[in-house]
């Protein structure tokens, strides 16, 4: 993840109880320069499916 050189943003949700929060987006955005971050607030680990606006709407900013 050092060596990603493209924009990159890491989705996450912060209620997500299968993959933790802090073991993987807030390491993933530390590791991945110039990485934007965008938390979730109450998001769960379907946030694509429960979040599917608020996360389409922040891919097409992103892009």
């Amino acid at each position: 993840m050092k060596k990603f050189d493209v924009p990159t943003l890491i989705l996450h949700g912060d209620d997500d109880q299968i993959v933790p929060v802090g073991a993987s987006a807030l390491l993933s955005s530390k590791l991945v320069k110039n990485a934007q971050l965008k938390l979730y607030n109450g998001g769960s680990h379907g946030l694509c499916s429960t979040q599917k606006e608020e996360v389409n709407a922040d891919l097409l900013a992103f892009i």
